[in-house]
C-alpha cells in the first residue's frame, strides 16, 4: 500500500490556492520496476486563466504527459494547482510552461511534455508545447487527442 501519510491534501477540505504560486503539489512514491517506463497522463479540458492585460478568462485544453520516475504527481493536489490558474494573470505561453516546470519541481520524471490547446480570443487559437527532452526509449506515448481548431467551418 502506498504511504499517504504525509499527503495534506487528499481526503481532506482545501481551500483552492489563490494562485499558482501558493498552489503545493504533493507526491507519492512510484516503483517504476523494470521494462519500458509508464507514461502517466492528466487532460485538463476546462483549464481557465486571465488575460494579463484585459482580466478576461483565457480558456484551453491542457495535456499533460510524464514518464514518473521515484514519485507521481497526487492527483487531487494538481487539481488545485490548474484550478489557481483561475485568478491568475498570465499569457498563454507562461501558463503552459509553468505547468510543466512545476511538476518536474515536485516529481522530477524521467520525462515530461505539457500541450496548451488555446481556444481562440481575437480569432487565433494558440498552441503551446514544452518538454523536458527526448522521450524514454521505448515508452509508449499516444497522441494527445486533441484535435487541431477548425473554427466552425
Amino acid at each position: 500500500m502506498t504511504d499517504a501519510k504525509n499527503l495534506t491534501q487528499l481526503g481532506k477540505h482545501v481551500e483552492t490556492p489563490q494562485s499558482p504560486e501558493q498552489a503545493v503539489l504533493e507526491t507519492v512514491p512510484f516503483q517504476r520496476g523494470d521494462g519500458p517506463p509508464a507514461i502517466v497522463r492528466f487532460t485538463c479540458p476546462e483549464f481557465t486563466s486571465l488575460c494579463p492585460v484585459t482580466g478576461q478568462p483565457d480558456f484551453a485544453h491542457i495535456v499533460i504527459d510524464y514518464a514518473p520516475d521515484k514519485t507521481l504527481v497526487e492527483s487531487k493536489s494538481l487539481k488545485l494547482f490548474m484550478t489557481s490558474f483561475r485568478s491568475h494573470g498570465a499569457f498563454h505561453e507562461e501558463c503552459t510552461v509553468m505547468i510543466g516546470r512545476r511538476i518536474v519541481e515536485a516529481t522530477k520524471p524521467l520525462w515530461l511534455r505539457v500541450g496548451g490547446y488555446w481556444f481562440p480570443r481575437g480569432g487565433i487559437p494558440i498552441d503551446v508545447f514544452w518538454q523536458t527532452g527526448a522521450p524514454p526509449k521505448d515508452a509508449w506515448l499516444p497522441d494527445t487527442g486533441v484535435a487541431p481548431y477548425r473554427g466552425r467551418g
